[in-house]
């Protein structure tokens, strides 16, 4: 019988293989809510064949998905599941390899298994209660304790809207840890704090959309680290900003976005 679980892996595969075959094509780029926020046929049609693979095989449970009529926010109570056809589609239109397909079930909003597919890069990283891998390999956050040393990403879209607030968190970052990176794919982003590619991943969003964060917190927290809202309080879908570090640092990463949101 088909799980859950393994069907994550099945859909996501679908979805980043159809997605991989159109990359570097000739695209229709569309605006949604900017002009840098862009959606192409690719990101519909990826999502519909994710879908599709889910519901042959479960019908009744709830789908959370970033385009066209799918519901928006994650439900309380039963099984659902989390679609970020492809995360980064600034990326994937430009032709850099940064994007994901990310597809995530969760049980009573507590994920069972989360998956990123980033075929352009080769990688594929999935987490669930036995731990986080990435192409099939173990993987945990850093051990670096000196923030100093620290690589931090700012995730998800920074606007005119927030100029301010992206202008103080740049700076406080810079100040007080090492050096600061912006992929542009906030799944992919929190996926490599997960493998110890990156120390931490921050975010001042009020409420970060469930596809751009769910399945990568959880490979963060099922790889060691720390994932919290900017209260300090375990993270969960729709909570106020994400922080997700190696655990070392995570209360100055706290006051750091905090400060500057201020």
């Amino acid at each position: 019988m088909t799980t859950r679980e393994t069907l994550s892996v099945d859909a996501a595969h679908e979805g980043a293989e159809y997605a991989n075959r159109h990359f570097r094509s000739d695209l229709t780029v569309e605006r949604k809510s900017s002009k840098t926020d862009v959606v192409t046929d690719i990101d519909r049609t990826t999502q519909r064949r994710v879908v599709s693979v889910i519901r042959d095989h479960f019908p009744d449970d709830a789908v959370v998905g970033e385009e066209e009529e799918e519901r928006k926010t994650v439900p309380e109570e039963g099984y659902a599941w989390i679609i970020d056809p492809i995360d980064g589609t600034q990326n994937y239109t430009r032709g850099m390899h940064d994007w994901t397909t990310s597809v995530a079930v969760v049980e009573d909003g507590t994920p069972l298994s989360a998956v990123n597919v980033a075929p352009a890069r080769g990688e594929t990283y999935r987490a669930t209660e036995n731990g986080t891998r990435c192409d099939g390999r173990s993987v945990s956050v850093t051990d670096a304790t000196d923030s100093e040393t620290f690589v931090v990403a700012p995730t998800l879209r920074w606007t005119a809207g927030n100029a301010d607030t992206v202008g103080s968190l740049s700076e406080i970052l810079t100040e007080r840890f090492g050096e600061v990176r912006r992929l542009g794919s906030a799944q992919l982003t929190l996926s490599m704090v997960a493998s110890g590619a990156l120390d931490a991943a921050v975010a001042f969003d009020e409420d970060p959309n469930a596809w751009d964060t769910v399945a990568g917190a959880y490979h963060v927290t099922q790889a060691g680290g720390t994932v919290t809202d900017l209260d300090g309080d375990p993270w969960r879908p729709h909570a106020r900003g994400i922080v997700a570090s190696n655990g070392e640092a995570h209360d100055a990463l706290l006051d750091a976005v905090n400060a500057a949101t201020e």
